[in-house]
Order: C-alpha cells, then structure tokens, then sequence
C-alpha cells in the first residue's frame, strides 16, 4: 500500500467546490497526475496528485477538517 500524506498544515478539500462531486472515492482508479484533493493554506489552494497509479483503497481524512504536515490522506493499492 501507499500512504499520500499531507504536505502542508491546512484544510483539507474532497472536492473543488461543496457542489462539486469528489476528486476520488473509494475504488477510484488513479494515475500520477490525478488530482485527489486540494488542501486549502492561507487562501492558497493547493492540489495535492496522487503521484503513483493504483487504486483509492481508504480515505482518512474528513472533508472541510483540519490536517497536519505528515497527516495520512489516502491510501492506495499500487497497480
């Protein structure tokens, strides 16, 4: 499994608008330039890609939630 954990101090985004469908959920093929959230640092929105091909497997963060640098925000199934 890889973790995508959290680059930055902010609040996380599932998607770009509250409207808006989700990035990715859970069964969601990815590839490295997949964007799979936006985390949201002193009025910059910063979109975070999953970097690896694979399959979303879990979501650990909350939507609209505060994370921490280093904070686990998905984990995907290499492949």
């Amino acid at each position: 499994m890889v973790t995508i954990k959290s680059p930055t101090v902010g609040t996380f985004y599932r998607q770009s608008e509250p409207e808006s469908p989700p990035f990715v959920k859970v069964g969601d093929k990815v590839d490295e330039e997949t964007v799979v959230c936006i985390i949201e640092a002193m009025k910059v929105m910063n979109e975070i890609k999953a970097e690896t091909k694979g399959t979303i497997q879990k979501i650990f963060a909350d939507d609209s939630k505060p994370v921490q640098f280093g904070d686990p925000l998905f984990e995907i199934l290499p492949g």
